[in-house]
């Protein structure tokens, strides 16, 4: 067996940026440090914070009065924002910047008086995030289908947002339906779909016809890897969805000659090397590096944290 193993994969500038954030917050103010929902979606990730003295919980309530609690990479509503004033936390926002770049596209669709149609999943913390800034004036949109029936007041004074993480092909598709239904649509000033999710989604392509299987390193709660396994399946071949190497199966290795390999934006690196490693096992004996497009961004950390 041969396996590619596509670039650019893992993690992006700001996923290690929310990363960076916690371990500087344990080192500056010591542990426990409070991080409200999963900092990243990755358990691998998780777990080695929790080890380092990070702290989750589901709710502020949950966080001590005066401790320092850390908002994750996917973005809060303004109100958890006031929650936390209100419980005497010390806040840290490790918000992606792309993601607060869409908050504040949806502040400024809503001050212009507009409805907006945020394109996304609605169950995703980032998009639950985006909702709050204009809870009243936001209806999700997750598919063409409801693309073509959702109802605005006014259809001359409709914005469009959309979560980072989705699918280049399917944003692209509800976005084609909405342009047809409001001509006059505010857009974005540039695209909302990050730059890691798009890249490791190209590089995915550019592999299509070459490989028999496709195995995705993320976690079953990574929005950006399970596109990933999505956009693998649609060339017909088997694509597996994996956090780790124990959950590969001997068998979906049978008559396989080419194996694909990408990870989600959240995925350590660590990983992937623990699932080489498992297929090097199970009898593959070629691995190459497939090039994609290099990656320079970063993102400074939080004003606290610098």
């Amino acid at each position: 067996m041969k396996v590619l193993l596509c670039r650019p994969r893992g993690f992006c500038a700001g996923v290690e940026r929310a990363i960076e954030t916690v371990e500087r917050a344990l080192a500056k103010f010591g542990r426990p440090v409070y991080v409200r929902h999963e900092i990243v979606h990755n358990k691998v990730v998780v777990q080695d914070l929790e080890r380092k003295g990070a702290v989750f919980v589901d709710e502020l309530r949950e966080v001590p009065s005066g401790a320092h609690v850390i908002f994750s990479a996917h973005g809060v509503a303004p109100a958890v924002f006031e929650e936390a004033k209100r419980l005497q936390l010390h806040a840290v926002d490790a918000t992606c910047p792309l993601v607060t770049k869409v908050h504040a596209e949806a502040r400024r669709f809503a001050a212009r008086g507009c409805t907006i149609l945020l394109i996304g999943h609605a169950e995703h913390v980032e998009v639950e995030g985006v909702v709050g800034e204009a809870p009243d004036r936001t209806i999700v949109v997750a598919t063409p289908e409801e693309a073509e029936t959702v109802q605005v007041p006014d259809p001359t004074k409709v914005g469009v947002v959309t979560q980072t993480t989705l699918s280049v092909d399917e944003a692209t598709r509800v976005m084609v339906v909405l342009r047809r239904r409001f001509p006059a649509l505010a857009t974005p000033r540039k695209e909302d779909i990050c730059y890691a999710t798009t890249n490791r989604q190209m590089a995915v392509k550019r592999l299509r016809g070459k490989v028999d299987l496709w195995l995705v390193i993320g976690d079953p709660m990574s929005s950006n890897s399970n596109r990933l396994r999505e956009l693998g399946a649609d060339n017909g071949v088997p694509a597996h969805l994996v956090l780790g190497p124990e959950q590969i199966e001997a068998g979906w290795l049978r008559g396989v000659g080419t194996i694909g390999i990408t990870s989600g934006a959240s995925t350590p690196e660590s990983s992937v090397a623990a699932v080489v490693e498992r297929l090097r096992a199970l009898g593959a004996t070629e691995f190459k590096e497939v090039a994609g497009e290099p990656e320079l961004i970063e993102f400074s950390l939080p004003l606290e944290l610098r």
